[in-house]
């Protein structure tokens, strides 16, 4: 028998994981930082710099949520906002060092947090379960 619960399932996941998040984080000293601010961290973590309009669109995110999330990071001290020398409508943002001692933490949590989601499945079944959530990502 279906249940046609996928959606209330995702959320409780969802919620599982950002509370598994903050509290690795925490038990690195690390506060003040969401799940939310994680996807911009690990942008900057591949680029050394990058304008929030093109953090928006790598995170999937609207330019004005990345705007207050980058604020937060910024007074924080993880990262640093500066406008574009060639062209100073740009805010470029870029990891401060405080921001990139935080990347072998992020490393260990994701480490940690992949574990927790595909831990005890195949091979075969961590790509069924990426198929089927791709699958379900490009219908919304």
């Amino acid at each position: 028998m279906i249940k046609n619960n996928a959606a209330t399932m995702f959320s409780k996941i969802r919620n599982a994981i950002n509370d598994m998040i903050v509290s690795e984080l925490e038990k690195h000293g690390v506060t003040g930082i969401v799940s939310s601010h994680g996807d911009i961290l690990w942008s900057l973590y591949q680029h050394d710099a990058l304008p929030i309009k093109t953090l928006a669109d790598k995170i999937h995110r609207t330019q004005p949520t990345v705007t207050v999330l980058v604020n937060k990071l910024d007074s924080l001290g993880y990262i640093r906002k500066m406008k574009s020398h060639e062209d100073n409508r740009i805010t470029l943002v870029s990891l401060t060092e405080k921001g990139k001692q935080l990347e072998p933490v992020f490393h260990e949590v994701s480490n940690r947090l992949n574990e927790a989601v595909y831990g005890g499945l195949t091979d075969s079944e961590q790509m069924q379960l990426e198929s089927m959530l791709e699958k379900i990502f490009s219908r919304l």
